[in-house]
Order: C-alpha cells, then sequence, then structure tokens
C-alpha cells in the first residue's frame, strides 16, 4: 500500500515518516570522537611540540578542541555546498529549494563560528600558547596581519559569512549557483595549506588537493542536501514525492563524479610521495595499491547499489517508499565513503618512502617557481616533459567522457552526429591536456618563449578544434529538458548562450576585441605578473585564454546557436584586422628592449639558453609566426563555410523551383516583360502626333 501522509503515527515517530537511523543522528558527534580518539592514539601533544622544536604544550583546550572545531568546519562547509548546488541544478523553484537555502545559509554561519574557532587554535597549537595567556591577543593580531596563513584563516572566515548573507538573501537558482563560487573559493585557498603546501611536486600536490576538498565536500554535502529535500513537508504542488525522487537520480551521477575525484587525488597524493615505481613494493607502495582496488571495487558497488536504488526511486509513488529508499541510499553511501576514509587514514599513518618535507633546493628557479630548473628545451623534450596538472587534466579527460557519451547516445537512438566533429572534440581536450600539463606548462614557467607557446595553443588552437566539435549542438540533441522547471546542464547553457550577457559577449566585434585587446591588457599590466606568480592566476590565465579564443573562433566558424554571425565577406575582413593587431604585438615584442616581468624572467639563472631579453624576442616570433597556421585553418573553414552556405542556398531554390514550377523565375520574367511593355508604350506616346511642342 503506498504510504501517505495520513498514515498512522509509528511508534513515538511523526505520521507518514520513517524513523531516522540512531548511527545517522550521532553521525556528527561520532566524527568529532573519531577525531579526538585519533589525537588520543597518535601520542600526546606535549611529545609533538617538543619534536617541532620545544613549543610547549598550549592545553587541553587546544588539544581537543582544535580537532573538534576542524570537524565542524569541514562538515559546515559540505553542507553549504551541497545544499547550493542542490538548489542550483537538482529541485525546482518552491519549498525544496527554499529550504535548501536556508540551509546553505545556516550551514555557512556555522561554517563561520567554526573557522573562528580553529583560526584561534590553530594559532595556539602553533605557537604553543594558552588562550588565556596574556600575551595570546597580541601574537593572535600579529599571526593574522603579518603571517600568510593567519590571513588566508582570516579570510575563509570573511568568505564563509559573505557566503551566509548571500544564501539567505538570494532565492533562485541563479543565485544559488553564483553563491557556490564562494565555498569553492574557500576550498581552493585551503588546497594550498597543510601538507599540500610543503611536499614536492608542489603545483600536483594543491591541485589533487583541491580535487580531493571539493569532490569529498560535494559528496557528503550532496547527501546533506537530499536529507533536507527527503524529510521536507511534501509540495502542495507535488504531494507525491516527485521532487525528492527527482533529486536523488539526479544527484547520482554527481556522486559517481565526485568519487572518481576523491579516488584519484589520493591516488595522486600517495603517488606524490614515491620516488620511482619500484616503491610500489614497499609497505607505503602495497597500500597504496590496495586502497586502489579497494576504490576500484567499492565504487563498482556503489554505482550498481545506486543505479537499483534511483530506479526503484522513479517507480515509487508517494513520498513514503521515496524515504525508505532514501535511507539504504544513505546508509550505503555512508559506508562507501567511511571504508575510503579508514583506507586513506591507514595509508596516512605509513611513512612514505619520500618524504613530506620541502625539498632543500637553492637554486634561483626552484626559490621563484617551487619546482626546480627543466633541462634545456629540444624538440623531443617538447613531447617528453611533463608537469600534470590534476584539475585540467580530470576536466579534459571528463570532457571527453560526458561528449563521446552524448554522441553514443544519440546513435543508439538512430541519430547520426558526424564522426568528425567528435575527434575534432577529442583532439581539442588532447591538445588542452598537453598545453596544461606538458611542456608548454613546464618551459612557461621559467622562459618567455615558452609561456608564449601556452598562449598561442589555448587562444587560438584548441579553441578552433571545440568550437568546429559543436558541443552545444550536441548537448542540445543528448540532453532530454526537463519539465520541472529545475535546471540541469541543458538548461544552464541554453540560458546562458541565450542570455544578454552571453549575446553580448559573444558578438563577433566584442569578441574581436577581447581576443585582440586582451593580449595588451595582460602583457602590459601586473595581470602577466600575478600569472606567473600565483596558482590561482595562473588557473585564471589558463581559462581566460581558452575562452576568449573560444569566443572569437564560434563568432567566425561557429556551429551552435549563439550570436548574430555577420556575412562571410565582413568574417574574414574582421579576421584579418584581428590578425595584423596580433601581428603587430608580436613585431612589438620582437623588436622591444624592455625585459616583461623582469624580476621573474631575468633571475632564473638558467645555464642554457640565450639571456632573457632575447628569449622574449623569441616569443615575439612565436605570436607572430604560430599564429599564421591557425589563422590559415580559420579562413579557410570561413571560405568552405561560404561555399557550403552558397551550394545549401542553390540547392534550396532548386527545391522550391521544383514544388512551385519555378515560379520565381516565372515572376521574374513576367516582371521583365511588364516593364519592357510600359516602356513600349512611353515610347509610343512620346512619338504621338498629338504630342505639341510648346
Amino acid at each position: 500500500m503506498t504510504s501517505t501522509a495520513t498514515d498512522a503515527p509509528r511508534a513515538g515517530g511523526t505520521p507518514g515518516v520513517p524513523p531516522r537511523p540512531w548511527w545517522l543522528v550521532a553521525a556528527g558527534p561520532g566524527a568529532v570522537l573519531v577525531a579526538v580518539l585519533a589525537v588520543l592514539l597518535g601520542g600526546t601533544f606535549s611529545g609533538a611540540f617538543a619534536a617541532l622544536g620545544g613549543f610547549s604544550d598550549p592545553g587541553a583546550l587546544v588539544r581537543y578542541g582544535l580537532p573538534t572545531a576542524t570537524v565542524l568546519t569541514e562538515l559546515s562547509v559540505s553542507v553549504t555546498l551541497g545544499a547550493l548546488v542542490a538548489a542550483a541544478c537538482l529541485v525546482p523553484p518552491g519549498r525544496a529549494q527554499s529550504r535548501l537555502l536556508t540551509t546553505a545559509g545556516g550551514a555557512a554561519t556555522a561554517w563561520a563560528l567554526a573557522a573562528v574557532a580553529q583560526l584561534v587554535l590553530r594559532y595556539a597549537n602553533i605557537s604553543g600558547t594558552s588562550p588565556a595567556s596574556p600575551a595570546f591577543g597580541q601574537g593572535l593580531a600579529q599571526f593574522v596581519s603579518e603571517l600568510d596563513l593567519g590571513k588566508l584563516y582570516l579570510a575563509i572566515i570573511v568568505v564563509a559569512a559573505l557566503t551566509s548573507a548571500c544564501a539567505m538573501a538570494v532565492r533562485g537558482p541563479v543565485g544559488a549557483l553564483w553563491t557556490t563560487t564562494l565555498p569553492l573559493a574557500a576550498l581552493a585557498a585551503q588546497s594550498t595549506t597543510g601538507h599540500a603546501a610543503g611536499a614536492a611536486d608542489h603545483e600536483l600536490a594543491v591541485g589533487a588537493m583541491l580535487m580531493h576538498l571539493v569532490g569529498a565536500a560535494l559528496w557528503v554535502g550532496g547527501l546533506g542536501a537530499l536529507l533536507v529535500v527527503v524529510l521536507a513537508p511534501a509540495d502542495p504542488e507535488r504531494p507525491d514525492g516527485r521532487v525528492a525522487a527527482a533529486a536523488v537520480a539526479r544527484y547520482s551521477p554527481i556522486a559517481g563524479w565526485c568519487f572518481a575525484a576523491v579516488g584519484i587525488s589520493g591516488v595522486l597524493n600517495a603517488w606524490i610521495r614515491m620516488a620511482s615505481i619500484g616503491d610500489l613494493l614497499t609497505d607505503y607502495g602495497l597500500l597504496m595499491l590496495i586502497k586502489v582496488l579497494l576504490m576500484v571495487a567499492l565504487g563498482g558497488c556503489g554505482f550498481a547499489h545506486r543505479m537499483w536504488v534511483v530506479d526503484r526511486i522513479r517507480r515509487a509513488s508517494g513520498p513514503g517508499p521515496v524515504r525508505r529508499l532514501y535511507w539504504r541510499l544513505l546508509a550505503v553511501e555512508l559506508l562507501l565513503i567511511g571504508a575510503v576514509s579508514g583506507v586513506a587514514v591507514a595509508l596516512g599513518s605509513t611513512a612514505p618512502p619520500v618524504p613530506d618535507e620541502v625539498p632543500v633546493d637553492v637554486s634561483p628557479a626552484y626559490q621563484l617557481t617551487g619546482e626546480p630548473l627543466p633541462p634545456a628545451p629540444t624538440g623531443a623534450r617538447w613531447f617528453t616533459e611533463w608537469s600534470l596538472d590534476p584539475v585540467f587534466a580530470f576536466a579534459c579527460v571528463a570532457g571527453v567522457v560526458v561528449y563521446v557519451r552524448w554522441a553514443l547516445r544519440l546513435r543508439r537512438r538512430g541519430d547520426a552526429w558526424p564522426v568528425g566533429r567528435t575527434v575534432s572534440w577529442c583532439l581539442g581536450m588532447l591538445v588542452m591536456l598537453w598545453t596544461t600539463s606538458g611542456a608548454p606548462t613546464v618551459y612557461g614557467h621559467v622562459i618567455f618563449s615558452g609561456h608564449m607557446v601556452q598562449h598561442m595553443t589555448l587562444a587560438m588552437l584548441v579553441p578552433l578544434f571545440l568550437v568546429l566539435a559543436a558541443p552545444v549542438t550536441l548537448l542540445l540533441r543528448a540532453v532530454p529538458a526537463r519539465k520541472d522547471g529545475s535546471r540541469g546542464p541543458r538548461e544552464w547553457v541554453l540560458g546562458l548562450v541565450q542570455s544578454r550577457v552571453g549575446q553580448f559577449f559573444a558578438r563577433p566585434v566584442v569578441a574581436a576585441v577581447l581576443f585582440a585587446g586582451g593580449m595588451i591588457a595582460f602583457y602590459y599590466t601586473p595581470a602577466f605578473e600575478f600569472a606567473l606568480t600565483n596558482h590561482a592566476g595562473h588557473v585564471w590565465m589558463i581559462i581566460h585564454f581558452t575562452l576568449v579564443g573560444y569566443l572569437f573562433a564560434n563568432a567566425l566558424v561557429g556551429i551552435d546557436p549563439g550570436p548574430h554571425r555577420p556575412p562571410y565577406p565582413q568574417r574574414l575582413l574582421l579576421l584579418f584586422a584581428t590578425m595584423a593587431f596580433h601581428a603587430f604585438f608580436g613585431v612589438v615584442l620582437t623588436t622591444g628592449t624592455s625585459l616583461l616581468v623582469a624580476d621573474w624572467f631575468g633571475n632564473m639563472g638558467r645555464p642554457w639558453g640565450d639571456s632573457a631579453i632575447e628569449d622574449q624576442q623569441r616569443g615575439g616570433g612565436i605570436a607572430w609566426g604560430i599564429g599564421e597556421l591557425p589563422t590559415l585553418a580559420l579562413a579557410i573553414a570561413v571560405a568552405v563555410q561560404w561555399t557550403k552556405s552558397d551550394e545549401r542556398e542553390a540547392r534550396r531554390r532548386d527545391r522550391k523551383a521544383e514544388r512551385d514550377g519555378d515560379a520565381e523565375l516565372v515572376e521574374y520574367n513576367a516582371m521583365l516583360a511588364r516593364m519592357a511593355e510600359r516602356d513600349e508604350r512611353a515610347e509610343q506616346a512620346d512619338r504621338s502626333p498629338d504630342r505639341r511642342t510648346p
């Protein structure tokens, strides 16, 4: 029998609501208890402080309060992020969405308070000073005002408070989506602290930590958001539980990608601490292999179970069965998370072959970049030198997987999708992977010419492949539209393409100005130095170059719906005008004698290659020369599309003529006949004898 809100109350419970399992109620306190037990089992803090250089024990409050505050901070930011994503992507406007935004605001408030406690206790832990000490306040003020770590923790508190205010203020999916950028920014900042900040392969460690933090937060927070949706009172407009059922089904692919991000980042973090493939035979290496195998097995079991539950939930009627199935899903997901975390704890308690310490390297290049100076670039090394960026590598692999799945979905239902477009997309992702994790990134940090190779590839070559793959068209054809008012990938992309902001930046002239003028704004402002010296700036640079290049290529040869593209002659004129400006920029660099970011490129201490200014001049030649091939390719693409457009127009006219008996030509001939007849009558009138000249 279908369960409804009018069912009889269950022993001591709310009518129609299944009893909450005790283990769920105890999940938060249990996490705190586990953290405290980990401290106790790991030895006393006094011994730890002595090992760190004689710091005194700050007291029991810090010993037990710091892990507690840390756990509460992580749980609250997870719930905040999960609730915001659920409000933006999983549920339609209504009661459930409102409750999710309220939950996000409350969780963000708890996050801010816990972060304050964490900051105070973290300083006490680092300094070995008890919070009751008279000098504690002054030291804490110096910590947050003078040290980078203290400033970072203070910034996270501000972001948490701002997130709370925004989540309470917005009431819609657009506001919810924009608000998610705040906790994501805080997690990105957090990824630069702790072990990742001092490990070898700094950027790899930071990227892997970011993937781990975001994946885990969204995975756990998504479960909490679903709990809010499932336990929410039935919406009067949707009283049968369809909102909760749809939310659980839509969360499943998100959980799958989060699982992949957490697993891959964990393996990368472990791999950093091994010197060679032979270290797999050590205790640490064997544990890592066990973790990988266990992750694969758990992931397969979890995916199969999730699909089974989602299928049952889709067929369920009424909120009661949906809630019971959700409890089962939640139990298995928490067991999965716990098992993965247990293996990670075991791995973390084992000494790695490579100690997690800051490498000793006093070379100028290492002091500037945090990485050892690469060998001199040769033809082969442009394909053999790699410095993996986990975030962009994960994004490239995910892009290929999603695109191919959509293309196969069309083929399974009998719709055609050109193979050439799929090949173009895969090539674009492959070139993107090489540009962000290969030699362009390795040498782009130390020589200007390497940076220019990265710039030109991101701005001109990668976008051309992506634009010709028509990803928006594939999305619109492969992903069904949602009919309940919620917003999925299809609705978000279509809304962006059709929005005023999207239409403005997609205009050909605007895209050309951003493409050409953006180079001046980047290289001759502090933005260039920020991109070199800061990892966040480096990420922003990659996204900026790729996005601007995509907008420009899409305005000229795009297949996707979007901007109002000008006639083909004007497109060619716009292309050559932009490339002329680009060539002028390359000439300025080639003939210039002033070194850009001299404190960076001029102090690398390279024993190989030309001087910094000569290398910059070579970079100008690269900007001028490499741009010729993509420009030629764009010109050819415009010409080919122009020819095909004329051919399509000719075929259209031929088909129309066959349908109506060439009525257009008949009408045209009739018009000419009427004009000739009128002229003949006028001529006869002029020769008439009745006309008299005055």
